[in-house]
C-alpha cells in the first residue's frame, strides 16, 4: 500500500498571523499509517520544506521523524496517480489559500476518485476537494457526506473573517451533504472511499478508519 499525503506549501495568513501544516493533524496519521508498514510520499504545491503552523509544533523529540518528513516535500505537478492507494490531506489553514485551485490536486482527485482510492481529508484538508470534480464535471463532493473544520469553530478561533470563505458554507455550496458536531468534538464521517473528519481532536479516529478500508481492499 502507497499513500500520499498533500499538505500546504502557505506560510501566512496575513502579517500578523504565522501558519502552514496543523502538525497534529498530520504527525499523527503519518506515524499510524508507517506502523502499519505503507509506504508514505508527502507532496505539497511548491515541494521543499512544508510549513508547520507554530501553534501546533510539537514540543517532544518524539515526533522528530514526522517532522522530518515535512522537510523536503515533492512538487505536486511531479506526482502521479497510478501508484498511490489513497491520498491524506491534513489540515492548517494554510490549505484554505493554496489548496482549492491546485490544478496538479484537482487531477489527482478526479483520477484516484474515478479509481475508487480512498480520499481522506482532516480538519481544513477538506479545502484540497473544493476545486476537485468527478469525471463527468460534478463537484467531487456533491451528494456525498463530508464533515469539516465548522463556520462556528472557525469563528471561536477568530479567523472566520481572516479565511478566503468558509470551508462549511464552501462544501455546502457545492452540494455535499454536510455534518458538523459540537466544537472540537472528535467526528469522522465516510461515503464510501471519501472520508473527512472535523477538526485536530478527530486525528486519531479518522487514520484509524483510513485503515480499515485499506485493509479491508486487501481482501
Amino acid at each position: 500500500m502507497k499513500i500520499l499525503f498533500v499538505v500546504t506549501s502557505h506560510d501566512q495568513i496575513d502579517d500578523q498571523r504565522p501558519t502552514g501544516v496543523y502538525f497534529k493533524e498530520f504527525g499523527i496519521p503519518y506515524r499510524r499509517l508507517k506502523e502499519k508498514g505503507y509506504e508514505l510520499v508527502v507532496a505539497s504545491p511548491k515541494g521543499g520544506k512544508a510549513p508547520i503552523d507554530p501553534k501546533s509544533l510539537p514540543d517532544s523529540e518524539e515526533w522528530r521523524e514526522e517532522v522530518a518528513a515535512l522537510e523536503n516535500t515533492v512538487p505536486l505537478q511531479q506526482v502521479t496517480s497510478e501508484s498511490f492507494d489513497a491520498l491524506f490531506l491534513p489540515g492548517g489553514h494554510g490549505t484554505m489559500f493554496d489548496l482549492p485551485q491546485n490544478e496538479s490536486l484537482a487531477q489527482l482527485l478526479t483520477e484516484l476518485d474515478a479509481a475508487g482510492k480512498v480520499i481522506a481529508a482532516v480538519c481544513h484538508g477538506p479545502a484540497g476537494l473544493v476545486g476537485a470534480v468527478r469525471k463527468d464535471g460534478t463537484p467531487l463532493v456533491k451528494g456525498k457526506r463530508v464533515t469539516s473544520f465548522t463556520n462556528e469553530e472557525e469563528k471561536a478561533a477568530q479567523l472566520d473573517q481572516q479565511m478566503p470563505f468558509l470551508l462549511e458554507s464552501k462544501l455546502r455550496e457545492l452540494g455535499a451533504e454536510f455534518i458538523g458536531k459540537a466544537n472540537f468534538t472528535e467526528h469522522v464521517e465516510q461515503d464510501g472511499h471519501l472520508i473527512t473528519g472535523q477538526n485536530p481532536q478527530s486525528s486519531e479516529k479518522i487514520v484509524q478508519l483510513v485503515i480499515e478500508t485499506l485493509e479491508a481492499k486487501k481482501n
